[in-house]
């Protein structure tokens, strides 16, 4: 595995050097760099090239959604995952569009917050549970609105769900799903109804509708 390259974007000293420290003991991960302020994040990016940049969102210096834009352009092959308390629509909106690929609360577990950087570092697109709800289908909606590419990736599925619904796609039923996975009915059931719920739709059709639409999950790595 390789090590994650990670530069923390963080003006709290104290909680820049606790984040820096938890994720310096984690073995496949390395903090390249840490900056107190948004002005000077494209230099020291293009400096210690990172993975993964952690941005907080209280850093009101600067017009985050703008250098998200910047960092994509100049380093589209760095992550940025935005650290916050629970946003407004509008500001998640305005960061995943910029091309942002996450966003972590400032009340995660430290499982949540090392899982969220992985998952981010391995190309998936992460919200947390919390925002993935209604929150989707406002983003999705306007995202799809204004021709912004895949949204599916957006939302966050498990491996499970993923398989069943690449199935979905396929047409296969509840039973035949169960069948090929060697799981109960209920449990694709309970799996069909949280995809739902993630992906704002309400029935199967619309499920394979979107799915062939998008073309996504097939390639969305665990």
């Amino acid at each position: 595995m390789r090590e994650i390259r990670i530069l923390v974007v963080e003006d709290n000293r104290v909680l820049r050097d606790g984040i820096t420290a938890m994720l310096n003991e984690q073995a496949d991960m390395h903090v390249a760099a840490t900056i107190g302020s948004g002005n000077n994040v494209l230099l020291k990016a293009s400096q210690t090239k990172p993975h993964v940049i952690l941005m907080d969102e209280d850093l009101k210096i600067f017009k985050e959604s703008s250098v998200v834009e910047s960092i994509k352009k100049k380093m589209p092959e760095a992550k940025v995952i935005k650290m916050g308390f629970i946003p407004s629509q509008s500001d998640i909106v305005k960061f995943v569009e910029a091309g942002a690929s996450g966003f972590i609360l400032k009340d995660a577990t430290v499982k949540e917050f090392l899982g969220t950087i992985r998952s981010v570092a391995q190309g998936v697109k992460v919200l947390p549970p919390s925002l993935a709800g209604s929150l989707f289908s406002h983003v999705s909606e306007l995202a799809l609105k204004k021709g912004k590419g895949k949204i599916a990736n957006a939302v966050r599925l498990t491996k499970r769900e993923r398989e069943i619904i690449v199935l979905i796609a396929d047409g296969l039923s509840n039973k035949e799903i169960a069948q090929q996975l060697n799981i109960a009915t209920h449990t694709v059931k309970s799996h069909v109804h949280n995809i739902m719920e993630k992906l704002a739709l309400h029935t199967r059709i619309q499920i394979e509708k979107f799915i062939h639409e998008e073309n996504s999950y097939r390639a969305v790595p665990d």
